[in-house]
């Protein structure tokens, strides 16, 4: 009987560790910072050195885009190329679905950086209503570049990235964007005490060095 109750048991601890993975909510860092701040360079070293899983909110809503057979890839495309933001219950399901597929496939998976999200009050808004009591925003990465120097390294960029917004006319319709629906959002978190800022004005590595005090502090 004890031997039947054991066998049982060891049957039943895989299934009950799952079921624990999954009512773990994802850990969220937000990181923001206008076009060509210099995100997901910082975002890659970060995953390299600390056990983050990096989400580019448009890095995905790209891929969608491209996507073979997408009911949203049309609309994605014209929001991109006007510098505008894509609707949100867009981009929240596309993230969603991205960090449940990543922690069903590593339960040890379960920070995120979100890069490039929120983007105006109502992408706040969408994630509140949708994510709240499902995901924990830990704090707002803020990458602080001045309007100049991320113009100039985004058309830098655009010599070999092949993206149709990294143009002078785009880029300078995504800085207003980034301005006026973006910065709200920071300062708003501002507020909560919730914002670590960063100087992305300078070079990569010296960037990270105080990306990685951040994080130590942080834990």
């Amino acid at each position: 009987m004890i031997v039947r109750f054991l066998c049982n048991f060891s049957q039943r601890v895989p299934k009950v560790l799952y079921r624990v993975a999954l009512m773990m909510k994802p850990q969220v860092v937000f990181v923001l910072g206008g076009p060509g701040a210099g995100k997901g360079t910082q975002c890659s070293k970060i995953v390299e050195n600390y056990s983050y899983t990096h989400l580019s909110a448009g890095d995905l809503l790209r891929a969608e885009r491209a996507r073979e057979g997408s009911e949203f890839g049309q609309l994605i495309d014209n929001f991109i190329k006007e510098g505008k933001i894509v609707p949100v219950e867009i981009t929240i399901n596309l993230l969603k679905k991205a960090m449940e597929e990543t922690m069903q496939a590593d339960e040890k998976k379960f920070r995120f950086l979100i890069d490039g999200f929120p983007r105006n009050e109502n992408n706040l808004q969408g994630w509140t209503t949708v994510m709240d009591g499902k995901a924990d925003v830990k704090f707002v990465l803020f990458f602080d570049c001045g309007n100049e120097v991320c113009i100039n390294r985004c058309l830098e960029r655009g010599k070999s990235s092949g993206r149709t917004d990294d143009n002078r006319e785009s880029l300078e319709k995504r800085i207003q964007t980034y301005l006026q629906s973006t910065r709200p959002i920071i300062d708003q978190y501002e507020k909560q005490g919730k914002v670590r800022t960063v100087d992305a004005s300078r070079g990569v590595d010296e960037v990270f060095a105080d990306v990685k005090s951040v994080l130590d502090k942080e834990g």
